[in-house]
């Protein structure tokens, strides 16, 4: 009879939360939904407020104090500026630059790949390095 400790898990599927740290949140809900339109689906005054992204994802911002301070959840958290990439279609690039700059946020850097894709790096009110790609960046199977 086969050991059933020896068999590996199955692969993991995706990333399904990315968080990021913000001492202002409502600057960062104004920045989330307002400027890239990411629906709120959930907020705490003072602790956090969370973002659909897409289908399948969600963004978590966090207020680094609250989060270290634990609670319901073991302590996490950060400090300082962090990074994170939204994906968007490529015929779409310029359009989301042009409306950044219109709302007031400053254009870092763009990017062309090897493998193919373009990104768009600005930062939130926060600090933290928001890129946006467009498929072809890591040649993943999902197109990405």
């Amino acid at each position: 009879m086969p050991d059933r400790t020896d068999r590996s898990p199955p692969p993991v599927e995706a990333v399904i939360e990315t968080a990021i740290y913000a001492s202002d949140l409502g600057a960062a809900e104004s920045f989330y939904a307002g400027v890239l339109g990411l629906p709120v689906i959930g907020r705490e005054a003072g602790r956090h407020v969370f973002f659909r992204v897409g289908s399948a994802g969600v963004l978590l911002v966090f207020n680094p104090d609250a989060t270290l301070a634990g609670g319901a959840l073991p302590p996490h958290g950060a400090r300082g500026a962090g990074h994170f990439a939204l994906g968007v279609p490529a015929e779409s690039l310029g359009t989301w630059r042009d409306h950044l700059v219109a709302r007031g946020a400053a254009i870092e850097k763009e990017a062309d790949w090897p493998l193919g894709g373009r990104s768009l790096y600005f930062r939130d009110p926060a600090g933290n390095s928001v890129e946006l790609v467009t498929p072809g960046v890591w040649g993943t199977p999902a197109g990405w």
